[in-house]
């Protein structure tokens, strides 16, 4: 069963990403003390799978992924899909698009990832989420 795998937060944003064991999201935010979660936003959670990450010798967390995860196709969730993470409930809300500071991280990454840099989600109903919970596709 898919699970995730690795949680992060911003602080702040443009700061390094922090790792964390668990985070509680915020219903209509995003997770709590993200500088990325904004009320009504589409980017409140960003899901990037493992798989991914190791085809193109990245490692967790790089991306600025929310979530990242494992045993999931990430880019192959379609906007409107609901998941079930943990307590919570999201949606899937559009793919994230790769931006100019893909390119900081290695040349030519932003061209790399087109179509694969994860996708954004809404958070319908908060809770906590722990590392190594399931991720369930609900509708």
């Amino acid at each position: 069963m898919p699970q995730v795998l690795k949680l992060f937060r911003s602080p702040k944003k443009h700061f390094p990403m922090e790792e964390l064991q668990e985070v509680r999201a915020v219903r209509e935010v995003g997770f709590e003390g993200c500088a990325h979660a904004r009320p009504g936003g589409k980017r409140q959670v960003l899901l990037v799978d493992r798989e991914t990450l190791e085809a193109m010798n990245l490692t967790p967390g790089i991306l600025r992924e929310n979530i990242t995860t494992d045993g999931l196709n990430v880019n192959g969730l379609e906007a409107g899909q609901q998941l079930r993470i943990g307590e919570t409930r999201m949606e899937v809300s559009s793919v994230c698009t790769p931006c100019d500071e893909m390119e900081k991280i290695r040349q030519g990454l932003r061209k790399e990832l087109w179509g694969r840099r994860g996708m954004m989600c809404r958070v319908l109903e908060g809770g906590t989420i722990r590392r190594g919970d399931a991720i369930e596709k609900i509708s």
